[in-house]
C-alpha cells in the first residue's frame, strides 16, 4: 500500500496556552485542569442570541431550558415555541442549551476541528449556553473530558477535585449536594478551561453571555462490552441445532446437563472473536449516527456524469452531521463499513476522513461510485468550484 500522508495534527499554540498538544496530552489529559487565558483570542462566538433561539425552535435540533427557582431546579426539552422562549424574564435564573452545534454551522464545525488532537472516535458535539447574569446550570460533574470556551460576557467558574458525588435528590439534573471550592477562576471571551472527567465545577454568569462546550464521547465498560457482544452476535454464523445422542439418563431430570453445558461451550469456543473483529466494530459503533440524526437526500437530481465533473471541477466534502473513521483498509461512515484494497483511493478515502474534504480531482470509476452513492444519501457534498 502506498504511503499515506500524514495529516498534520498540531493544535494551535495558542490554543494550549503556549504549549504542544504532546504536552498537553501527556501533562493535562484526564489528569488535571488548565486554565488557558486568550486561547481564541477575539473570540466572540459562532451564533448570536437570536440564531440559537432560531436552532432551539428546530425538531432536529437537541435543545434543553434549565431554570432554578429559589433553588427549585427545572428541566425542559426542546424544541421551543418562539412565545415560550419570549416568557424568559431577566428576573429569573435560566439558562438555555444547544448541542452539535458542529452540525448546524461551518464556522462551528472549523471550530469543532481545531480539537482534532483528539481522535474524531473521541470527539462529541459542541454545545452553546446563553445565560443570564447569575445563571448557570448548578454545581455538577461530567463523566468526560470537556473545554469551556467563553464567547460572549464573563463567567466565574468554580471547580473541585471532590470525591463527593451525591446528588440533591430529585433534581432533574445531576447537581451536586455538597459542592466545596477548591479553585475559582473568572474567564472572559477567548479564555478557555479543561476539565478533565468527574471534576466538579459551577459556571455562574456575570452578565449575559456565551459559553461554548467542546465535549468528548466516553462511553461506560459495560455500554462497550455488550454493545460489542450484539455486533459479534448479529454477525455469527452457524448451522445445525442442537443435538445429544448420547444423552444418558439423568440423576435428576432437572438438573442442567453437563453435555448440555459443554457442547455450548464449545461453539462458543469456535466463534471467538478476532482483534480484527473489536476493531471494526469499534469504527462501526463509534461512527454510527446519534439517534436523533437524520440525512436529507440532495435536492437536485444530478447523474452519476454530473456528480464527477462537479467533482472534478470543486471536489467533495463530507456532510457536517457525517463522521468518518477508518482502520486499515476498512473505513466506517456513519456507522457503515467498506473495505478498500486500492492505494490510490484508500489515500484519497484518509484525506476525507481526516480533512472531511477531498480537494478537486478525477476520481476512479470505483471511488467516483461509492461518493456518488454517499452523496445520494446525503452523506457527502459537493463543494463549490
Amino acid at each position: 500500500m502506498a504511503a499515506v500522508e500524514t495529516v498534520k495534527i498540531e493544535a494551535d499554540m495558542q490554543l494550549l496556552g503556549g504549549m504542544s498538544a504532546e504536552e498537553f496530552l501527556r501533562d493535562y489529559w484526564q489528569k488535571k485542569p488548565l486554565l488557558i487565558r486568550q486561547a481564541v483570542p477575539g473570540f466572540g462566538g459562532i451564533v448570536d442570541w437570536q440564531e440559537m433561539q432560531e436552532l432551539a425552535q428546530r425538531d432536529e435540533v437537541l435543545s434543553r431550558l434549565v431554570e432554578n427557582c429559589d433553588g427549585n431546579w427545572a428541566l425542559e426539552h426542546g424544541p421551543f415555541t418562539a412565545r415560550r422562549l419570549s416568557r424568559l424574564g431577566e428576573d429569573s435564573n435560566w439558562s438555555l442549551l444547544v448541542s452539535d452545534l458542529n452540525h448546524w454551522s461551518q464556522a462551528g464545525a472549523k471550530l469543532f476541528q481545531q480539537f482534532n488532537f483528539i481522535p474524531y472516535a473521541r470527539l462529541d458535539d459542541l454545545m452553546v449556553s446563553y445565560a443570564l447574569a447569575d445563571g448557570g446550570v448548578g454545581p455538577h460533574f461530567d463523566s468526560y473530558d470537556v473545554f469551556l470556551l467563553q464567547a460572549v460576557g464573563r463567567k466565574r467558574w468554580q471547580i473541585s477535585g471532590q470525591s463527593d458525588h451525591s446528588l440533591v435528590e430529585g433534581a432533574p439534573l445531576r447537581i451536586l449536594q455538597n459542592f466545596s471550592v477548591d479553585q475559582e477562576w473568572l474567564l472572559e471571551p477567548g479564555d478557555m478551561l479543561y476539565l478533565p472527567p468527574k471534576f466538579a465545577h459551577n459556571g455562574i454568569a456575570l452578565e449575559p453571555g456565551m459559553t461554548y462546550s467542546i465535549g468528548f464521547r466516553a462511553p461506560t465498560e459495560q455500554e462497550l462490552i455488550s454493545q460489542f457482544l450484539m455486533y459479534v452476535a448479529e454477525r455469527a454464523q452457524r448451522e445445525g441445532i442442537y443435538a445429544d445422542p448420547e444423552l444418558s439418563l439423568p440423576q435428576h431430570p432437572a438438573q442442567v446437563p453437563d453435555l448440555m453445558v459443554n457442547k455450548l461451550a464449545r461453539m462458543l469456543q469456535g466463534q471467538l472473536w478476532q482483534e480484527g473483529d473489536v476493531g471494526s466494530f469499534l469504527g462501526s459503533y463509534l461512527s454510527e449516527p446519534k439517534s436523533h440524526v437524520f440525512f436529507d437526500a440532495p435536492d437536485d437530481d444530478i447523474t452519476l456524469e454530473e456528480f464527477a465533473d462537479a467533482a472534478q471541477a470543486g471536489g467533495v466534502m463530507l456532510d457536517l452531521k457525517t463522521q468518518m473513521l477508518f482502520l486499515g483498509r476498512q473505513f466506517f461512515i456513519n456507522g457503515e463499513a467498506l473495505e478498500v484494497s486500492d492505494p490510490a483511493d484508500h489515500d484519497l478515502l484518509v484525506q476525507l476522513a481526516d480533512m472531511r474534504k477531498i480537494a478537486p480531482r478525477k476520481l476512479s470509476p470505483c471511488l467516483l461510485e461509492q461518493c456518488y452513492e454517499w452523496f445520494q444519501c446525503g452523506y457527502l457534498q459537493l463543494a463549490e468550484s
